[in-house]
């Protein structure tokens, strides 16, 4: 039997006027709904972060192999292996294992000056020109850059790559997710694959062409192609999106905090504390979705087996009991390390200290070229899609 709501509050992840600022509703699920049930959409939502910390630290009630996508889970599509985010123990602790090797802390750090590098290429040209796109000219730039040397991809390939990845991924506005999209682009790496098998370089696709591995069944292989297809699609999908959309709210956040703006200029060692605060205040990434694959207990109600249940990570990032106060925007906030934004537990983003490490040096080669700026409003261009949510475009004016 469904819970049963007390409050009249409504949260739906596909109504656009919700998601343009799901803060209030979120405040409202928190305080009167924690165990909230659409019957519209037949999914359950846990807002607070006590409830979501803890649930995404129950793989075996709360499992990712349906899917972590509310779309996938509702139509039951059988996921292919190799996709380590919608896979479970035992399976995913292998594919993990395989990925973890490519963003081992010492290998992150080695890519900060070509990630600085790419960020001077990109704003350098930008100086003197009385504005720039948050968005296109950075956000859409660095990451590809990034993932794309990463991969081996060549650059000249890498902008249509992102559009064709990022298409896949982005529903029509108020509208579910298209699932028939969602794996039938991996074949486009294809030819990548191929020439990386003939011609070894230093690139992730040399690495997992090489990697053996023991799998569930005990058996010492290598993956296969369409295995190594789909890690080369995750990875890209994951790479460009939230890092870009962390870049628009950089743009976004501090036009709107000139003074917080202006300490960070005067002070740049505030830089990684200011980076925590924007991916606490404005996550990319909003929601993880589940599938029960037990009943569970929540707030003296049972959500029961075979049920979807979207964690919602952005409002659990502004829960006041974690986070005093927490709709207001404080550089100086001390995250203590427990942030959502990258989810919990054995689905941890493997790329989270590259992301962080991709925000703070775009954040510090802004700075550097441009203390002020405020946002064209009028111009800018906001995708109020729930599950990434941000900017398609912000322009800013610059003095």
């Amino acid at each position: 039997m469904p819970v049963t709501n007390a409050s009249d509050v409504y949260y739906d992840p596909y109504d656009v006027g919700i998601n343009a600022d799901p803060y209030p509703v979120y405040r409202r699920l928190r305080e009167e709904a924690p165990l909230y049930y659409n019957d519209r959409h037949d999914f359950y939502a846990v807002s607070r972060f006590e409830d979501v910390d803890r649930a995404l630290t129950d793989p075996a009630t709360y499992i990712s192999g349906r899917g972590n996508i509310l779309e996938l889970i509702k139509i039951d599509m059988e996921i292919p292996p190799g996709v380590v985010i919608f896979e479970d123990p035992p399976m995913h602790a292998t594919h993990r294992r395989l990925m973890s090797g490519v963003f081992t802390p010492k290998k992150v750090a080695a890519l900060e000056p070509k990630i600085r590098a790419f960020c001077a290429r990109s704003l350098d040209p930008l100086v003197g020109a009385g504005g720039f796109d948050f968005v296109s000219d950075l956000g859409a730039q660095v990451p590809m850059l990034t993932i794309g040397m990463l991969l081996g991809i060549p650059e000249n390939d890498q902008e249509w790559i992102r559009d064709r990845v990022d298409e896949g991924l982005r529903p029509e506005a108020g509208q579910p997710m298209d699932t028939s999209k969602f794996f039938a682009d991996s074949d486009m790496f294809a030819q990548y694959i191929d020439w990386r098998a003939e011609h070894p370089s230093d690139d992730i696709m040399t690495d997992l062409l090489r990697a053996e591995f023991e799998d569930e069944t005990g058996t010492r292989r290598r993956l296969t192609r369409e295995e190594i297809l789909l890690y080369v699609n995750v990875i890209t999908g994951a790479g460009n999106e939230t890092t870009n959309r962390l870049i628009g709210w950089i743009g976004k956040i501090l036009a709107e905090h000139p003074d917080q703006r202006r300490e960070l200029v005067e002070n740049p060692a505030l830089i990684p504390g200011a980076i925590e605060e924007l991916l606490r205040y404005e996550s990319p990434s909003h929601q993880i979705a589940r599938y029960v694959a037990k009943d569970a207990r929540l707030h003296g109600q049972v959500v029961p087996e075979g049920s979807a249940v979207i964690f919602l990570n952005g409002s659990a990032n502004r829960d006041d009991r974690r986070y005093p106060d927490g709709d207001r925007f404080d550089i100086h906030r001390k995250a203590g390390g427990q942030l959502l934004t990258f989810g919990r537990g054995i689905h941890f983003c493997l790329g989270a200290a590259l992301a962080r490490m991709e925000g703070r040096i775009a954040l510090e080669e802004i700075l550097k070229r441009f203390p002020e700026w405020e946002v064209d409003q009028d111009n800018a261009e906001f995708n109020p899609m729930a599950a990434v949510r941000g900017w398609d475009s912000l322009p800013v004016r610059t003095p």
